[in-house]
């Protein structure tokens, strides 16, 4: 059974660009389109890597991350995918952060990294 990676973002053609990406480098995907779904996909799901977008409606990512992080135990690696700057100051713990348009060779890569 692959590694589960869990997609939190608005954008349906970035989830559904992402899953592909994803699905086609082995690995299994969740889904959530905001921050207030993502904290109840991630208890359900318990997801080994969570791509995080910041800007969405509902809840933000930075406060998605902020109550997941709460969870017992949680140690689950997060790379944010934005199109906002100065981005890495949102989410402090962030494994990795990547700006959109991203280079999708590099965050499969850095996925792999992280997950192996």
């Amino acid at each position: 059974m692959g590694k589960k990676i869990m997609i939190v973002d608005d954008d349906p053609a970035i989830r559904k660009y992402l899953e592909t990406l994803f699905t086609d480098n082995g690995y299994e995907i969740c889904i959530a389109v905001d921050g207030k779904e993502g904290v109840d996909v991630y208890k359900a799901e318990n997801p080994d890597l969570i791509t995080l977008d910041l800007e969405m409606p509902e809840d933000w990512g930075p406060r998605f991350f902020r109550k997941v992080s709460k969870t017992k135990g949680f140690d689950t690696p997060v790379i944010v995918i934005s199109g906002l700057s100065s981005t890495q100051y949102s989410v402090p713990k962030a494994a990795a952060v990547f700006g959109k348009p991203f280079d999708a060779k590099k965050l499969v890569e850095k996925v792999s990294e992280l997950l192996n």
